[in-house]
C-alpha cells in the first residue's frame, strides 16, 4: 500500500490527516503530513507508547491511549501497520529518538531509529556533534576482515562542514567505477586522510579482531589533520580522543562512509597488484575472498606467502599437507 492509499484510508476512516500514527511492534510517524507527503519513518514500540501516557483523541472526541479499530494489513518499509490513530500529541523522528535513548533498553529499535533516520540525513552524527561546537570530526572504517588474502586496511577520513557527495555510502554499496570516482573526489576534499595497513602475518599471530583495532589506530595516526572526535564502524578504540561506535555506521554517517571508501580502494588496488603476480587466483575479481575459482586454485596450486594461515581452508589445506609429508 502506498502513502497516498493509507491517506485514502484515513479519508474514509473520517481521521485527520494533519498528525497521525500507525502502531505495531515499531511504529510509523507522519510528520508535517500533506497528501503527497514522502516523510513517513519509524518511531516506537506500544510498550514505550503508553510509557508516555500520549492522550489521543479520535475525532469522534473519545479518548484512549490506543486503539486497534482501525486496520490495514499491508507491509510499509518492511514492518505491518496494524492501527492507526489521530494523534494530537507526536514527536518528528529525532525527537523520538532522543526521547526514547533516555528510557528505553531496546537496543534493536534504537538502530532501527538510528538508520531511519540516517536514510534520509547521513551527517546526522556529525550535525549533532557540530552543533555542540566540535567541528573536526573523523570517520573510521575498514576493509578485509574475511578474505583469505592479504592485508586488513584502515581508513581515517576528516571531511571539511561544507562536504558533499551525492550517492557516497557504504563502499560495499558502490560499484568499483563509482568507487574509484569517489576515492578520487574524498582524497582532493579531505582536510586529512590516514591509511593503517595491517599484514596477513600480523594476523595470523593476533588475530583478525585485534588487527582491525591495530589498523584503525594506525590510520588515526597517520591522519595528518586537526580531531576532535572520531566516528567508529562498530569497533570501540581507545584513542586520545573521544570516540562513537556506531553499529552499520559505514551506512549512517557520511564520514564513516568516506573512510569506507578510501580503505576498499586501497585494499582493492594491493589485491590488483597480486593478481598480475599470481593470476591463477583471480585475485582481481575475488580480492582475497573464498570464491569457488580461489577455492580451486589453492587446492591445485596451493598457498602462496600471502594467504592468512589461521584461516580455513588455508589451515586445513597446511594440515593436510603436512600429514601428507609425514606418510
Amino acid at each position: 500500500m502506498t502513502k497516498e492509499e493509507i491517506f485514502e484510508e484515513l479519508t474514509k476512516l473520517k481521521i485527520s490527516k494533519d498528525k497521525y500514527m500507525v502502531i505495531d511492534e515499531a511504529s510509523l510517524v507522519c510528520q508535517n503530513v500533506i497528501d503527497k507527503t514522502n516523510l513517513i519513518a519509524l518511531a516506537c514500540q506500544k510498550e514505550t507508547y503508553d510509557k508516555l501516557a500520549w492522550k489521543i483523541n479520535l475525532e469522534m472526541g473519545v479518548e484512549i491511549k490506543y486503539n486497534n479499530k482501525f486496520t490495514i494489513r499491508t507491509d510499509l518499509y518492511n514492518y505491518k501497520p496494524k492501527v492507526i490513530i489521530n494523534a494530537y500529541n507526536f514527536m518528528d523522528l529525532e525527537t523520538c529518538y532522543e526521547r526514547m535513548k533516555t528510557f528505553s533498553e531496546d537496543k534493536k529499535v534504537l538502530n532501527k531509529l538510528e538508520l531511519a533516520i540516517c536514510e534520509k540525513d547521513n551527517y546526522f552524527f556529525e550535525r549533532k556533534l557540530r552543533e555542540k561546537g566540535i567541528n573536526f570530526i573523523a570517520g573510521i572504517d575498514e576493509v578485509g576482515r574475511g578474505p583469505l588474502v592479504g592485508p586488513v586496511v584502515a581508513a581515517c577520513v576528516v571531511l571539511d562542514k561544507d562536504f558533499s557527495l551525492d550517492g557516497l555510502t557504504d563502499s560495499k554499496k558502490l560499484s568499483e567505477k563509482k568507487r574509484e570516482m569517489f576515492y578520487d573526489l574524498i582524497m582532493k576534499q579531505a582536510l586529512g586522510v590516514g591509511i593503517g595497513i595491517v599484514s596477513e602475518k600480523v594476523i595470523d599471530e593476533i588475530n583478525i579482531y585485534e588487527a582491525t583495532k591495530v589498523a584503525m589506530q594506525e590510520a588515526f595516526r597517520n591522519c595528518h589533520s586537526q580531531i576532535d572526535h572520531v566516528l567508529i564502524d562498530a569497533m570501540k578504540l581507545d584513542l586520545s580522543v573521544p570516540t562513537t561506535a556506531i553499529i552499520k555506521g559505514d551506512i549512517k554517517s557520511i564520514t564513516i562512509s568516506a573512510a569506507s571508501v578510501i580503505a576498499k580502494v586501497t585494499r582493492d588496488r594491493m589485491l590488483d597488484e597480486l593478481d598480475k603476480k599470481y593470476p591463477m587466483y583471480d585475485f582481481k575479481h575475488n580480492k582475497g575472498y573464498p570464491t569457488k575459482k580461489h577455492l580451486e586454485a589453492i587446492k591445485k596450486y596451493g598457498i602462496i606467502a600471502e594467504h592468512r594461515r589461521t584461516y580455513e581452508p588455508v589451515r586445513e589445506y597446511l594440515e593436510n599437507s603436512k600429514s601428507n609429508t609425514l606418510k
